[in-house]
């Protein structure tokens, strides 16, 4: 099994990642990318998305990328986000990536991107509404 059917695998067997209806967009052996297209449910009273999910994003996305770079199964240890901008468009995007790791442990960076591209004017730019960072350990 190659490393996107087994980072599939497992995304697909994750019941609150089916639950908010996010997709695991790309993986390399270091990082990964997860995406949720935003609908009503996923929004906070102001019509931005919800800090709960933009959270989410962030922690699976780092734990993916931790992971991958551990090579097993991993867990969260510690996470910190920063939210930078309120979040709104069509879709959101986090990329993580694991900047240092060992045999047991991985520190890994987290990037979420709001995406605005419902109409012929949108161009799909990216606008960066949060950046976390976190520990990821490795499980047995």
């Amino acid at each position: 099994m190659d490393l996107s059917e087994f980072a599939t695998q497992i995304f697909a067997s994750q019941p609150f990642s089916q639950f908010i209806e996010a997709r695991l967009a790309e993986v390399t052996s270091e990082s990964a990318t997860i995406e949720i297209e935003l609908k009503p449910h996923h929004l906070q009273q102001h019509g931005f998305a919800h800090g709960g999910v933009i959270s989410y994003l962030a922690d699976n996305a780092i734990t993916f990328a931790g992971g991958l770079a551990l090579q097993g199964n991993a867990l969260t240890s510690e996470f910190k986000i920063n939210y930078l901008k309120p979040a709104q468009g069509q879709k959101l995007r986090c990329h993580a990536r694991a900047v240092s790791h060992g045999r047991k442990q991985a520190v890994c960076v987290a990037e979420v991107f709001a995406i605005n591209d419902s109409n012929d004017t949108d161009d799909g730019t990216e606008v960066l509404c949060a950046i976390a960072q976190g520990t990821v350990v490795k499980s047995e």
